[in-house]
């Protein structure tokens, strides 16, 4: 009986702390913005950079910003960015999408991760 009441509070607070940080940070994902993303990516409506505006990323249809050239391989990806398909993209975006321009390496933290994909879900 002891273990099992032992066994049912560890698996919830493992439970919990996944959830806290599949949610991310969005103030430090703001700022991992800036560092990692920012001198490729705008976070403005309407204002694109080397890459695309990530401003209302979240539940875009991957190479759909209008205004914006994208790789074929980008515009034909069939991806949705929601925060599945980001997290996976973002440990390496070149092995989610082969033949994307984009040349950034990846964030290899699941915790970095988190926090951009935070910050990225708050620009509406």
């Amino acid at each position: 009986m002891r273990s099992s009441l032992l066994f049912a509070a560890l698996a919830f607070c493992l439970a919990v702390g996944a959830s806290a940080r599949a949610e991310g940070d969005a103030a430090n994902g703001a700022k991992l913005f800036k560092q990692k993303c920012g001198i490729c990516h705008s976070a403005e409506a309407g204002k694109n950079k080397i890459g695309p505006s990530l401003f209302g990323v979240v539940g875009r249809k991957a190479g759909s910003v209008a205004d914006y050239s994208y790789s074929e391989a980008m515009r034909n990806s069939g991806l949705t960015w929601d925060a599945a398909t980001l997290d996976v993209y973002l440990v390496s975006p070149r092995n989610k999408v082969s033949g994307t321009k984009m040349t950034f390496a990846g964030l290899p933290k699941e915790s970095d991760r988190a926090d951009v994909i935070s910050y990225l879900s708050t620009l509406k």
